[in-house]
């Protein structure tokens, strides 16, 4: 895989590219500071990939003011060194992409918004990160015991078809995802360091080549380990889930508290479940006391899914959480903002409604959701496995109402704000 203009440039501006060991001539762009150009690029007409222009002058100047020209112009001039990097990365089989590239997880996206890392490394099948699944975590000093729990659960997932989603460290994420594995399933690794070892470890190279394994990291594939860069991978883990389960987890402290914690009190971004029983210990009790759901021990394949499915279902009859409170516009990504469609309706109204109506209204919901980028009916058809005709139907009802515009050249939908204007 390529790495695209846009990616490029990003990595200029926001990456350390250490393959050539040495120190950066200007302080990098910050997370904070990235969004804050990246929406100035946007406002301007402009897409990062215009700073590899040779008239790029006038842009820093327009929209890197606050940076300072030289430190942008110190970053932008690394073009030879991220073609060291590139080479590196591409011989140990590593991509890159952006939030500026369509391949980039929709689910960062929508759910992490400008949370979301500007840039990840991956090894894999890049198709898996949008396939959801449970996310497994909890300590890395784990007894042998816990260690075959996590490993059987894993292979429970993967008789349901369920990913499971984990950090990749060791103790209970390395258990979780060998046992998924070892009995043929799919995994998804948020790696906060060491990539580059993952991507040439012999035991992932039958799941790499299988399409059953994907590892991907906001940072540098030969990075060391950060505590900071493991307690932020977390909202990467849980926003790639369907739900959550919390094995182990020391009382107030590490990184599985303090990710459970953000996930139960501010981000609510899906069901967490937590290990139950006198065994699980005072950290797994206080995050029930928080609002984790017990988990219940699935013994099969089939009990697994339906446990998954009840907590999304009973998650959907809550009211909506605020988002994260990041700005919807940027770059890269066009999200749609909350609308009435997407708070549960009270249920003596939705009774009311007729099937053909109830449909609607679901199909609304999740068309908002999935057309913050432009897609065509034929896209759209292909990820909601329906015909397209029967996408052009709801297509056809959503301009109408005013929700969606189509774009031209190629034919392609998205959604649109109160004003009528492109998100």
């Amino acid at each position: 895989m390529e790495i695209s203009p846009n990616t490029q440039a990003i990595l200029l501006l926001t990456a350390p590219l250490i393959a050539g060991k040495k120190a950066e001539p200007a302080p990098l762009l910050t997370l904070k500071d990235y969004n804050c150009f990246a929406r100035c690029l946007r406002d301007a007409g402009k897409e990062p990939a215009d700073l590899l222009g040779a008239d790029v002058g006038e842009l820093l100047d327009s929209c890197g003011a606050r940076y300072g020209r030289e430190r942008l112009e110190a970053l932008l001039a690394r073009g030879f060194l991220l073609g060291q990097a590139a080479d590196r990365w591409r011989s140990r089989g590593i991509w890159v992409i952006s939030r500026a590239d369509a391949c980039y997880p929709r689910r960062l996206k929508a759910r992490l918004r400008e949370a979301a890392p500007p840039i990840l490394y991956g090894c894999g099948e890049p198709g898996l990160l949008d396939a959801g699944g449970l996310a497994v975590v909890g300590s890395r000093h784990v007894d042998d015991e816990l260690v075959r729990y996590t490993t059987q659960l894993g292979a429970v997932a993967a008789e349901a078809g369920v990913a499971i989603v984990s950090g990749a460290a060791r103790g209970i994420d390395s258990s979780a995802m060998a046992g998924a594995l070892d009995a043929g399933g799919r995994v998804i690794g948020v790696m906060a360091d060491s990539l580059q070892r993952a991507a040439l470890a012999k035991g992932n190279r039958d799941a790499f080549r299988d399409g059953r394994l994907v590892v991907v990291s906001a940072y540098d594939p030969a990075a060391g380990f950060n505590v900071g860069h493991a307690m932020q991978r977390n909202k990467a883990i849980y926003a790639l889930s369907d739900a959550g389960l919390v094995v182990t987890s020391d009382f107030k402290k590490g990184g599985t508290w303090a990710g459970a914690i953000e996930q139960l009190g501010k981000l609510k971004l899906v069901p967490v479940f937590v290990r139950n029983g006198s065994a699980a210990g005072k950290g797994n009790q206080a995050l029930l006391q928080q609002g984790g759901e017990a988990w219940p021990e699935p013994a099969t394949g089939e009990e697994l899914t339906e446990a998954i499915c009840r907590a999304k279902e009973d998650r959907a009859k809550e009211p909506k959480q605020e988002s994260l409170g990041l700005p919807l516009r940027e770059e890269e990504g066009n999200y749609a903002a909350e609308s009435p469609s997407d708070v549960e309706e009270p249920e003596a109204r939705r009774s009311r409604r007729s099937p053909s109506e109830q449909l609607m209204s679901a199909v609304t919901a999740i068309m908002l959701e999935i057309l913050y980028e432009p897609m065509s009916d034929k896209q759209i058809a292909e990820l909601l496995n329906v015909s397209k005709a029967q996408v052009q139907t709801w297509l056809k009802v959503l301009m109408e109402q005013g929700k969606l515009e189509k774009l031209t050249k190629p034919v392609r939908y998205q959604v649109v704000n109160a004003e009528g204007k492109l998100l």
